[in-house]
């Protein structure tokens, strides 16, 4: 039996960073909620995407923007490392795909 550990995100793009060899997406996804008074609020997730592939990137580069929405999918892969003596823990995003759906309202109304 195959085990997979999986992420998926919609959400619309922060920031775009290059790191190394990497390329690294932070995407903001809302979850909506009722509050004590009735009102619908958003409660918000940064998360970031880390993009190994080639072409990924390259997609990347030519076609999303920051306040575009976009669609990511891949795989979870937990990482560990020492600071100040202490071990942290981390879950990383890899992406496997990752797709413009919409384009920032600023960008398309240009």
């Amino acid at each position: 039996m195959r085990n997979i550990a999986e992420f998926t995100l919609i959400g619309h793009v922060g920031t775009i960073k290059h790191v190394g060899k990497t390329v690294r997406v932070t995407v903001c996804v809302n979850y909506p909620f009722k509050d004590k008074g009735g009102e619908w609020n958003d409660d918000q997730h940064w998360n970031e995407v880390t993009i190994f592939t080639k072409s990924i990137q390259g997609y990347v580069n030519e076609h999303v923007s920051k306040g575009d929405l976009v669609h990511a999918r891949g795989r979870l892969r937990q990482n560990s490392y020492e600071r100040d003596g202490k071990r942290i823990y981390t879950v990383d995003l890899i992406a496997l795909e990752f797709g413009r759906l919409a384009q920032a309202a600023e960008r398309s109304a240009a």
